[in-house]
């Protein structure tokens, strides 16, 4: 449904904001040239087009003033979902004049404090619990394999069958963060549970199968599995799939191990 609205929103801006559908192209070509994902894409662009909407211009063509007025009225409104759509607002608006060749326009931007907030780490029972809850082996095993390889979500749905080394019990993790390979280790016990997945699911090429159109699983369909998984356990932390990736890594600090995530 996000999606969705989002691809109208650029629509909408493409059907009547002079220039809009040059910009469109430019940014994809760009995307693609940079080896930047289309996510990050989809979020700049709609962010790009909900200020060339609201003025019906596009930002190069606006004031400074103008620009000032907007990102006022974003950051005024009450509530921390207004605050998030500012923040995105900006980024926008940066990664455009960036890319337009107004760097100056970019950095006299407002610049955005990060916020140091501590990441939620759940306790071994409550993975326990979590990994317990799914009534499909897929799901139980996608989840457990996150935690205990320390993944990132967009790298456990890019898994494919070869990356896989059973003997070596590793895990090859291809073109990640910054377009980085890695190697991390593959538990004895995650082991056995892959083998009994594969035993049972029978996938192709991807270690799991989805509905995207090559074949793998969405992002969206994994989030979906631990939103589900948590209204089975009775833990009430707000977490999501990156928190099993801060708990594994938490505890191998507590285990006395010294890492260094990439």
């Amino acid at each position: 449904m996000g999606k969705k609205s989002e691809f109208t929103i650029v629509e909408q801006a493409v059907q009547t904001v002079a220039g809009f559908s040059a910009v469109l192209h430019t940014l994809q070509q760009q995307t693609i040239l940079r080896g930047q994902s289309q996510s990050t894409l989809n979020s700049y662009i709609r962010q790009v087009a909900l200020v060339s909407l609201h003025f019906g211009q596009l930002p190069e063509q606006l004031s400074d003033e103008e620009i000032a007025e907007y990102l006022t009225g974003l950051a005024q409104r009450p509530g921390s979902p207004s605050r998030s759509t500012f923040k995105h607002a900006v980024y926008g608006l940066r990664y455009y004049y960036r890319h337009i060749g107004q760097g100056k326009r970019a950095i006299a931007l407002p610049s955005l404090k990060r916020e140091l907030t501590l990441p939620v780490i759940l306790n071994r029972s409550e993975l326990r619990q979590l990994f317990k809850a799914p009534a499909l082996l897929k799901h139980r095993i996608v989840l457990t394999l996150i935690y205990s390889a320390g993944l990132r979500s967009q790298e456990a749905i890019n898994l494919k069958l070869a990356d896989i080394d059973f003997e070596r019990r590793t895990i090859h993790i291809r073109q990640s963060k910054y377009k980085k390979d890695r190697i991390v280790p593959l538990s004895r016990f995650m082991a056995r549970g892959l083998r009994r997945y594969l035993a049972v699911e029978h996938p192709q090429v991807w270690l799991f199968n989805g509905k995207e159109p090559d074949g793998r699983y969405s992002a969206k369909g994994l989030s979906w599995v631990m939103r589900e998984a948590l209204k089975r356990t009775s833990i009430q932390k707000e977490v999501n799939l990156h928190s099993l990736r801060h708990s594994y890594a938490t505890h191998l600090l507590e285990d006395g191990l010294s890492i260094v995530l990439s």
